[in-house]
């Protein structure tokens, strides 16, 4: 058996504390570098094609940048998420979001014109009225010279408008158009932009967004690759889709879920890790493990210590 280590309280490298949780058999602390260990092998390993899925939600805090940065550098090869982060990524590049309480009067907030997101505030201005200002012009230009496209390619020909923007640097759209990181979003409607594209559709009823191509690119992708690893923050949709598509080759090699939904009401999010063993979306064999965390606290540690464990190799 494996002695219990105390945690040494003095170290101030992240990536020596998340070690020293692993010896320290302490709970979630122990899944928690356990999963950094995870993604190590995954992004260590050449055979594997990476992917990354993530809610809405966490792109209207800071965790953008955390995220942004994967992208930026190449650590995974597929991101699916849902629109609603395509929403406040291109938000963001124009306008701000401001802090607020969980706590605020929200019939006040509704007067005053402002939406919350928890403790996230997010004016009008900062949110629907910009993307409607900002992305007519820019489908007018995409669809200039073709009626037909893929959703994947539509974010990267949104990406590539973003190139004329002084702080485009700080879009995880941007970069996924730079390093032809295919954004998957299966729920491509349900949130602003994909309504932005309804509106535009109006007067050009020719448009199509065919989403079977999106299909076909993920088949290709899964069936094509050696090893598949996946990195999922949260649940719905953006992990459905991901471990779906897994289970035609077999299930994911490896997996790290961070979630912080129950397991008892049988819920997808909270279904952990072990569960999609029984469905073939993970091998009997994968290394994996289901973090019980918020990933806005758990995200910039782990991500931390993993890109310092990259560059020592």
């Amino acid at each position: 058996m494996e002695e219990v280590v105390d945690i040494d309280s003095n170290l101030v490298d992240v990536d020596d504390i998340i070690r020293e949780m692993k010896a320290s058999g302490g709970f979630t602390a122990k899944k928690f570098s356990l999963g950094v260990d995870i993604l190590e092998r995954m992004c260590s390993d050449r055979e594997c094609l990476r992917f990354l899925s993530f809610p809405a939600c966490v792109m209207a805090t800071g965790l953008r940048g955390v995220l942004r940065d994967l992208v930026k550098e190449k650590l995974f090869d597929v991101v699916v998420t849902t629109t609603g982060s395509l929403d406040h990524d291109l938000a963001r590049l124009w306008k701000r979001y401001y802090h607020g309480s969980f706590e605020l009067d929200d019939r006040e907030l509704h007067r005053k014109q402002i939406n919350r997101l928890g403790n996230i505030l997010i004016p009008n201005e900062s949110y629907g009225m910009v993307l409607e200002d900002r992305l007519q012009p820019i489908f007018s230009e995409v669809f200039r010279e073709r009626s037909e496209i893929s959703g994947h390619e539509l974010v990267w020909m949104i990406g590539k408008h973003l190139g004329k923007e002084e702080n485009r640097g700080d879009s995880l759209t941007y970069w996924a158009y730079r390093n032809r990181i295919p954004v998957f979003i299966p729920g491509f409607f349900d949130g602003a932009v994909g309504s932005q594209l309804w509106m535009f559709w109006q007067t050009r009823r020719g448009l199509k967004v065919n989403m079977f191509l999106d299909e076909q690119k993920l088949s290709d992708l899964v069936f094509d690759a050696e090893k598949t690893g996946a990195f999922m923050v949260g649940g719905g949709i953006s992990k459905h889709h991901t471990i779906w598509w897994n289970q035609f080759r077999e299930g994911l090699d490896y997996s790290v879920y961070v979630t912080t939904a129950a397991e008892f009401d049988g819920s997808l999010s909270g279904a952990r890790m072990r569960e999609a063993i029984s469905w073939g979306k993970l091998r009997e064999d994968a290394t994996y493990v289901t973090i019980d965390s918020d990933a806005t606290l758990a995200l910039p540690f782990m991500v931390a210590a993993l890109k310092k464990r990259l560059r020592v190799k």
